[in-house]
């Protein structure tokens, strides 16, 4: 055997935190040097996702419909009352899960960025947050293909948007971001238990119901406490009143949990990194 040929990763006892100056360089420098890799990546996904479908990218718009349409049809049949909405309901439910869906894509998106690369991670030594910008992007261009329902649903209903429709972007970029720092910090669990992955879209549909998505937030009762203590609400709320009201009552609580949001990146962004050496040496056993 050729000893010249063998080479090897060596883990040392001493963490990467003890020179924070230059954990912290690192980290920003890998992100610039991924960026033409997370669009290769995300180039390859995405045509692998839609490769083999008849209907193609037509399944972003079926999320969000299938989310809606169940709720419209029982409030249309009166089997479940819903308060008055600010526009028609449907579109009101309509609106709601579009933005959801967002958020629920980017819950999603670490992990399966990174269970999906996995082979790749285990061979290959090359910046891993290029793996978390592919799933963003992917993230991104289902959100964008969504606009076009969202203009069909302005369309049908004759609706203009609120003069504070423009911040209506910056809402999703809050919401998409809350749902992927989550995600970010269930991804080490998540890729060595796969009960997280099972458990993902279970937790969703329940917060959906437990957030003001595809009804008013309540004023009273537990549906308003509960509402009242998610920090979703404001996220969701405020997102569609910049779209369709113009008035936005819980800005303050976006504020907030865009803040908390942001902290809770860089924290899981460093567990991340930390977790990710010892995660590859037990997938590659």
């Amino acid at each position: 055997m050729d000893r010249s040929r063998i080479t090897c990763t060596i883990y040392t006892p001493e963490s990467s935190l003890r020179h924070p100056a230059r954990f912290a360089r690192d980290m920003i420098n890998d992100v610039r040097t991924s960026r033409h890799l997370a669009w290769r990546l995300f180039v390859r996904d995405l045509s692998a996702q839609y490769r083999s479908s008849i209907l193609g990218y037509f399944w972003v718009f079926v999320p969000p419909l299938v989310a809606s349409l169940p709720f419209v049809y029982l409030a249309s049949a009166g089997v479940i009352d819903v308060a008055d909405t600010p526009i028609p309901y449907a579109a009101y439910a309509t609106v709601g899960t579009i933005i959801w869906q967002t958020f629920a894509d980017a819950l999603n998106s670490p992990l399966r960025a990174v269970t999906a690369a996995r082979a790749l991670i285990t061979r290959v030594n090359f910046p891993r947050e290029a793996i978390l910008l592919s799933g963003l992007l992917q993230v991104g261009f289902s959100f964008l293909v969504r606009l076009l329902l969202l203009v069909a649903v302005f369309i049908v209903f004759a609706l203009e948007p609120a003069d504070t429709a423009p911040l209506f972007f910056v809402g999703m970029v809050g919401v998409a971001l809350t749902g992927f720092v989550i995600g970010l910090l269930l991804t080490p669990i998540g890729v060595l238990y796969g009960d997280v992955p099972q458990t993902l879209p279970i937790v969703s549909a329940v917060l959906m119901l437990l957030t003001p998505v595809v009804y008013p937030r309540p004023s009273s009762g537990l549906a308003a406490s509960v509402s009242t203590y998610n920090p979703l609400t404001p996220l969701i709320t405020t997102t569609r009143d910049w779209l369709i009201g113009g008035v936005a009552p819980h800005l303050g609580g976006f504020v907030l949990v865009s803040v908390v949001t942001v902290l809770l990146l860089v924290f899981g962004w460093v567990a991340y990194r930390l977790a990710l050496p010892h995660l590859i040496s037990r997938l590659g056993d």
